[in-house]
């Protein structure tokens, strides 16, 4: 999808990258600049210093001969290559020797350091542009001195007076400092130019590939909030920030399709489940009222609601249970729990039960087991294991009926609860019996609503554990594994 400048530079990358630009060109200009001055300094300081060297000597050949030696030395040093710029003028400024032509004007009217660069012309310039228009000496000087100086041909120089109040000028072109500078300008230019062209690039070939991926992010949450549950974020396998972004929502988007299915799940079982003790309640209270009874049937049809109505608010309460701890909010609180201590609470409770049901419970937990979770919730999940497996039991194996075992494998606690009954052979079956009110054909003689595994599962998992059901030969093997404490 193309876009227009300004919707680009509402985005972030783009922003971030202009105020980088930005930053980057603003402070190369202030350090080139900076670098351009201060060398520029230095050259003039080199050249007032050459400038001092050159005075001193033409001070000394007047001294040792006067004028007339001076003007030969002066006229000597002004055809050599690359020589300063000399000039010796009578005391009215009319030039007498040396390699300057004409100054600009004043130059020579203020003795010592000229204040500013001035313009010039040496001899030997200027000469076609005079044959080519001819006008007056003083024009020419003039306008050939402006020409000049809109050239760039700039110079410094020290005026001094002679004893004899005549005038001498010692200065220096100021071309190679205004050539480092314009060479610096080119190159700072070049360095912006090809830093905007880069820029560009990386924009071409990164930042539009980053909008791109935000496109297809923002287009699969719009499906996602259309209400596709089922779509996904784009994972390109780059493991970037956007990969990773991806990642989470998606096991977010996951996880709030489980919760969904679940909570589905639950409103579908309360409908078909809940229905029969519903109706059953219903039928004894309309068998009740109709017909003349005594005052005992009443209370046997009410002691009979009560029962009914108690095992409705259990199945209620465990489905609430079972919702919260997988939704992974509980107000129940964790701390250590010793599970050889659980156990052994367990057993002793439902000692009496596995008598009555003529089913033998036996317990094999030898030194301390110690895992961080709730004891209630653990007592709760072990206690529908252990109730289940007294159920399926039967004491015509030889094999004991109900075996409860403890023992640590690898880094893992495992608490298991094996019983002698005919098990559940199906890989299939025994997937599914975790689930909410799913109660298998051979079990629905036995009394229950189908919720003590589920119960057990989301348990195990609130404690970031798992509950495993294996085939026991005969019999079923409930596994609860709960990740290991370290122990100090």
């Amino acid at each position: 999808m193309a876009l227009s400048l300004p919707a680009i530079m509402k985005t972030t990358a783009a922003r971030l990258s202009a105020l980088y630009l930005l930053l980057f060109a603003l402070c190369a200009v202030l350090l080139v600049f900076y670098m351009t001055s201060l060398s520029a300094r230095m050259l003039t300081a080199q050249t007032q210093d050459t400038i001092n060297d050159e005075v001193l000597g033409l001070a000394r050949a007047y001294q040792r001969g006067g004028l007339p030696v001076l003007v030969r030395v002066v006229e000597a040093r002004s055809r050599q290559p690359g020589a300063n710029l000399y000039l010796i003028a009578d005391t009215n400024g009319q030039i007498l020797t040396g390699n300057v032509q004409s100054l600009e004007p004043g130059v020579i009217e203020t003795e010592g350091w000229t204040k500013e660069p001035f313009s010039y012309r040496r001899f030997g310039e200027g000469e076609l542009e005079r044959q080519r228009s001819p006008v007056s000496d003083q024009q020419s000087g003039e306008n050939e001195v402006q020409a000049q100086g809109e050239k760039g041909h700039n110079a410094i120089a020290l005026v001094l007076r002679l004893p004899n109040q005549m005038i001498m000028l010692v200065g220096r072109d100021l071309g190679e400092p205004e050539r480092f500078r314009a060479v610096i300008r080119r190159a700072l230019m070049l360095a912006l130019g090809m830093m905007g062209l880069g820029g560009l690039l990386i924009w071409f070939f990164v930042g539009r590939a980053a909008l791109k991926r935000i496109d297809s992010v923002s287009e699969a949450s719009r499906r996602i909030m259309g209400g596709d549950l089922s779509g996904r974020l784009p994972v390109t396998g780059a493991g970037d920030e956007f990969d990773r972004l991806s990642e989470n929502l998606n096991s977010m988007l996951a996880r709030i399709a489980t919760l969904n299915e679940g909570l589905k799940q639950v409103s579908d079982n309360i409908a078909h489940d809940l229905k029969t003790p519903l109706t059953r309640l219903r039928n004894r209270a309309e068998a009740t009222l109709s017909g003349k009874h005594r005052t005992t049937d009443y209370r046997q049809a009410l002691e009979g609601t009560i029962i009914e109505s108690d095992q409705l608010i259990k199945t209620f309460n465990a489905i609430l249970m079972i919702s919260r701890l997988e939704a992974g909010y509980s107000s129940e609180s964790t701390s250590r729990v010793d599970l050889a201590a659980a156990v052994r609470d367990v057993v002793e409770l439902y000692e009496p039960v596995a008598e009555e049901a003529g089913v033998t419970l036996e317990s094999s937990v030898e030194g301390s087991f110690a895992v961080d979770g709730n004891r209630e919730l653990i007592g709760q999940a072990l206690s529908n294991i252990v109730d289940n497996a007294i159920k399926y039991s039967t004491d015509s194996t030889g094999k004991p009926g109900v075996r409860v075992t403890l023992e640590r494998v690898g880094g893992e606690i495992r608490l298991t609860v094996s019983d002698n009954g005919q098990g559940i052979p199906d890989d299939a079956d025994r997937a599914r019996v975790t689930e909410r009110f799913v109660r298998l054909e051979k079990s629905r003689s036995q009394p229950g609503s189908g919720l003590g595994l589920s119960l057990a599962k989301a348990i195990m998992t609130f404690h970031n554990g798992r509950l495993d059901l294996l085939p026991a030969n005969p019999g079923l093997s409930v596994v609860m594994s709960f990740p290991g404490r370290e122990e100090h």
